[in-house]
């Protein structure tokens, strides 16, 4: 079997980490393992550089309020370089608060406003707008089951966020709520796609329940890097009911 490599990127994973979102790291390193494939891992910190012509797949995982405050004055020095990668479809996975700091900007649960760097078009509210009053504030918590509208597959996840994400025009749903809130309770959207970037509450973490859509991710960045290999008929191969 041929070898290929990826390199993945896992921003702040040492701060955004809160519920294993690094398991999805290991995750896609089996799968891909299955096919002859090494995932070459790199820690992207505070005053690290991101080169975005270095990575085939990013990771962003989720935080509490205090980490995610720190990570988002960093994020700042990194924003045009990470907007360079996504508008050149760069696979992303976007967990909770990475999800979030992608967007405009989200309020924290004591009320403080943190700026995202926007380089996506949503935005995260905690407070009793017109919008989201009737949910008193609620924590969204439980077991989750959407349907991506565009493939038909159905993802299994569990969420936990006080947050309320209200995606912009640019962007479509990761899937429809099929049981669970989703990203605000209120319009049974769950998670973002945008170009190859994908948003989602789902810790667990997501790619670990999902095989199917771990798939999909490798198969992205893997076409991008070698566009001459047949990776349909490679990834068929994988197996991703005994992970």
């Amino acid at each position: 079997m041929a070898n290929y490599d990826i390199s993945v990127a896992h921003l702040y994973g040492n701060l955004m980490n809160t519920y294993g979102d690094y398991g999805n790291i290991i995750a896609l390193t089996y799968y891909a393992k299955q096919i002859g494939v090494t995932v070459d891992y790199h820690l992207v910190s505070l005053n690290d550089h991101f080169d975005p012509e270095t990575y085939n797949f990013v990771l962003f995982g989720g935080g509490q309020d205090y980490e995610e405050t720190i990570v988002a004055h960093d994020l700042k020095t990194k924003a045009e370089q990470i907007k360079t990668y996504i508008e050149n479809d760069g696979p992303l996975l976007a967990v909770c608060g990475g999800f979030q700091l992608l967007g405009h900007y989200m309020i924290m649960a004591d009320g403080t406003k943190v700026d995202g760097i926007g380089v996506m078009d949503h935005y995260t509210t905690n407070m009793h707008d017109d919008k989201i009053t009737i949910l008193n504030g609620k924590r969204l918590t439980g077991n989750i089951v959407i349907k991506n509208n565009d493939t038909g597959e159905t993802y299994h996840g569990f969420e936990n966020h006080q947050g309320r994400t209200f995606l912009g025009k640019s962007e479509r749903a990761l899937g429809t709520v099929i049981s669970g809130n989703g990203n605000n309770g209120l319009d049974k959207t769950e998670g973002v796609i945008y170009r190859n970037v994908y948003g989602s509450y789902f810790h667990g973490p997501i790619f670990t329940r999902n095989g199917n859509l771990a798939k999909r991710v490798l198969a992205t960045a893997l076409s991008k890097k070698y566009p001459n290999v047949n990776w349909s008929e490679k990834l068929s191969q994988i197996d991703t009911e005994t992970f």
